[in-house]
């Protein structure tokens, strides 16, 4: 399996950022983490963070022709405001987990709507760092089922 980690603005600040609500841990330590679970679950896997709208669209487009086999992405603010990467996901028609750190849900009133959410089959939120691997597993009990979309299986 290959998958692609993609993580929007202010991502690359956790441990800095708002730790009451992110956690203390780094990108970096969130990176090795992954690398590792991946590693011993037999998944190949690239990331990608950036602050800029666009270039997410670029590299989840760029997912379909590096053939992986899914993307695990966690928008960022972006999740609210950008109809452009629900349309560059459901243009790949990959396999997609949506992952947010905190819980969506306890916060503010704009942070309950969610553009990317009909084009995951699966939501973690409020799992801290672990949500990424809760998501990474999702999308490989799916793969090995034969499942591409199995509609959104809210892990909450």
């Amino acid at each position: 399996m290959k998958l692609v980690v993609i993580n929007g603005p202010n991502l690359n600040m956790l441990g800095i950022r708002e730790p009451d609500q992110y956690g203390s841990e780094s990108y970096e330590a969130l990176i090795a983490m992954i690398r590792a679970h991946c590693r011993e679950r037999g998944i190949q896997v690239e990331f990608f963070q950036s602050n800029h709208e666009g270039a997410l669209v670029d590299r989840i487009q760029q997912a379909y022709f590096d053939r992986a086999d899914a993307i695990v992405i966690n928008p960022g603010a972006y999740t609210h405001t950008s109809i452009a990467l629900l349309d560059a996901l459901k243009a790949v028609n990959l396999p997609a987990a949506e992952v947010h750190i905190s819980d969506v849900r306890a916060r503010e009133d704009f942070r309950q709507i969610s553009y990317i959410r009909p084009a995951c089959c699966c939501t973690v939120a409020g799992h801290g760092l672990r949500g990424y691997l809760e998501a990474i597993d999702f999308l490989a009990e799916q793969m090995a089922g034969g499942k591409e979309r199995a509609g959104n299986g809210e892990k909450r």
